[in-house]
């Protein structure tokens, strides 16, 4: 989801942006990751990616971080930014987003893709629903282990990773966004169907976003 997220926001004229991602390419990577070639494999995804989009956006400015999104960089990387995007496919990081998120009061647009599917939600700190209200705890190890066998399918990817982008790009012109406190479930097996559902802010949960004078479901009204 990252490679077509961040395509989409150089494309909107987006001007600064952050790419954080311990991995080397992958023989693997490249039948949806279009941005890399045969000849990137092995090197950073990040300074591989960066040094691709300046080819193509020159005054796009980029700062890259070859390392995972951990507890000891979280807080740090994700203040310098008005956005965060989660490209991830560790349900563990995902929370982990979301946490900092509601922390630093930033917006973050979740995202997941599993074979022929794939959903995002907006998360907007104090107004909306998180994570937490969601899906209440992450899933276990033979369920992303199933996850991880069943695969994702490219194109897939690249609708979700566009449609965070756009989500991101409301955000940071000021508007609420339209999965704010909705999530988007996409399916691609047969005709391709979309469904939005609300999601409801979940009493006591660790966001506390029902506590706040802010707090509302009808904010798409």
């Amino acid at each position: 989801m990252g490679v077509p997220a961040v395509c989409a926001l150089a494309r909107a004229g987006v001007t600064r942006v952050a790419l954080i991602d311990p991995d080397p390419v992958e023989l693997s990577n490249l039948a949806r990751q279009v941005i890399y070639r045969e000849d990137d494999i092995g090197k950073p995804k990040a300074e591989v990616a960066a040094a691709r989009l300046r080819e193509r956006f020159p005054r796009l400015q980029i700062a890259t971080h070859v390392a995972a999104f951990d507890s000891r960089n979280a807080a740090s990387v994700a203040t310098a930014h008005d956005c965060i995007i989660d490209a991830t496919d560790d349900p563990a990081t995902k929370f982990l987003i979301n946490d900092v998120a509601l922390e630093i009061r930033r917006p973050f647009v979740y995202g997941g893709v599993l074979a022929m599917a794939g959903q995002a939600m907006t998360i907007v700190p104090g107004r909306t629903a998180c994570l937490w209200c969601l899906f209440e705890t992450p899933p276990d190890t033979d369920e992303i282990a199933s996850c991880r066998e069943a695969g994702i399918v490219g194109p897939v990817a690249g609708v979700i990773g566009e449609i965070q982008a756009l989500e991101a790009i409301s955000s940071l012109a000021g508007a609420m966004p339209r999965l704010a406190g909705r999530i988007l479930t996409y399916d691609a097996a047969g005709p391709a169907r979309f469904r939005i559902t609300d999601v409801p802010i979940r009493t006591g949960c660790k966001c506390e976003a029902a506590k706040s004078d802010s707090a509302t479901a009808s904010i798409h009204q």
